[in-house]
Parts: C-alpha cells; structure tokens; sequence
C-alpha cells in the first residue's frame, strides 16, 4: 500500500483570500515503511510575505522570488503522489491551500477521501492531548530538534514517523494471523503461560484386528490383575 505523508508552508491561513503556497514537502511510505522517495520544492507565490509567516517558517518574498511557479511544478507533483493517499496533519488546512493551487491552473482537485488526517487519529487516540505535532513527537519519542522552524519536507519527514507510531507502530505488518482450530474446547492453567486444546473427538485406533487380539492372547497369559488387561478391555470396546 502507497501513501504519500506531505506538507505545506503558506503566506497565511487563507488560501481564499490571496495567500499561497510558497513550500510543498512529501515523503513515501510503502506498508508504512519509508521508502526514501520524496518530493519538495519552493515556490514563488507572486506576493509578499508577511511578517507572521515569515516568523513561522523563515522563507522571505526575496527567497522566493526566483523559485518556480506551481503551475510549473504542478505536473511533477501530481506524477509524484499518483492515486496514493494522501497523509497530513490538520489535513483540511494542507489541502485546502492545494485545492485552491490546483483550481488556479486549471487542474481537478483531490478528492478528500483519500485523505487521511493524522490530527484525527491522534484525538481518537488520545482524547486528552495535547496533539500537535511537537507534543505527538515528544509522546514517541520522536527526535524533532532540527525543527526549529517549519518545513514542509522536515515535517513530513517527523510527521511519517508520527503516523507510524499512531498506526501501530515500527513493526511493518508481515501477513501473519491466528489460525483457529475449530470448534475445540479450550483451557488455560492456572498460571496462565501455557494455552492447551482439548481433541473434539479421539483418533481412531491405529492396531489392526490382528495385532488387537495377538495382544490380548499376550495379556492374558500374564496371569494376575496386571493393568494391561484394562487397556485390552478398552481397545476391545473401541
């Protein structure tokens, strides 16, 4: 299974009111595993750069200025993330801006199912927060020191982590699953370390007639009330 774990930066919180996307960032993961490939480029958003953005992630209109446009980027991206979903944190915000970049050069946008929003899993998850993404870090054990600003592609790269943890986990899934026996009768000692099964009916016995009674012709010549009569009665009865 394909995923693409992606980012934004932004010139603000409005993608409908003028400001743009100035960085996207996308790591993939194949069965939850991180693959190495990714993609990340700046972009000139054609505006200034307010203070307040500037202050959360650092990159300057005059940084900018010389990057490309998304619509000349926008192919690449689109070949890049495929029909893979689409994995961010506080989604709704990341693709509310791509849409809106999207429905600017003419191109269909990304259908919200198949997206996955790692901020909902972590409220499910821990209803008591907190659930950002330094907090979901620190909860893992997940090394966030290199992000002292925002990154689109640093993000994505700590927000895979994330995911991983929040879906059960660096083990990658191997196939494995329970296999049930049947409708046996099950118990469990008293300890608890050991699971036993008890046989829903007994195997047949395996001694032919003849060897059945060249046994019993033996047991009886043993004289006495040996226990090898017993069993002779049984296999008798079976």
């Amino acid at each position: 299974m394909r995923e693409i774990v992606f980012d934004t930066e932004t010139t603000g919180l409005n993608p409908l009111g003028g400001d743009r996307v100035v960085e996207i960032g996308c790591v993939e993961l194949f069965n939850r595993l991180p693959t190495g490939e990714t993609f990340h480029v700046y972009l000139n958003p054609e505006r200034d750069m307010p203070d307040a953005a500037f202050r959360v992630h650092g990159l300057s209109a005059e940084f900018l200025s010389d990057k490309p446009l998304f619509g000349d980027v926008v192919q690449d991206f689109i070949d890049f993330i495929g029909e893979a979903a689409l994995v961010a944190h506080n989604a709704s915000f990341d693709m509310g801006f791509i849409n809106a970049e999207l429905v600017r050069v003419n191109r269909s946008v990304i259908n919200n199912e198949r997206v996955i929003d790692t901020l909902q899993i972590a409220r499910r998850k821990h209803p008591f927060g907190p659930n950002s993404l330094d907090a979901l870090c620190q909860r893992y054990n997940i090394d966030n020191s290199k992000r002292t600003k925002h990154g689109a592609l640093l993000d994505s790269e700590i927000l895979a982590e994330v995911y991983i943890e929040l879906t059960g986990g660096r083990q990658a899934d191997l196939g494995l699953a329970a296999v049930e026996t049947g409708p046996s009768e099950r118990s469990r000692p008293e300890n608890g370390t050991a699971l036993t099964t008890k046989r829903p009916a007994a195997l047949p016995n395996r001694l032919s007639e003849t060897e059945l009674v060249a046994h019993t012709a033996f047991v009886a010549t043993l004289g006495g009330d040996v226990i090898w009569k017993d069993y002779s009665r049984e296999a008798a009865d079976d």
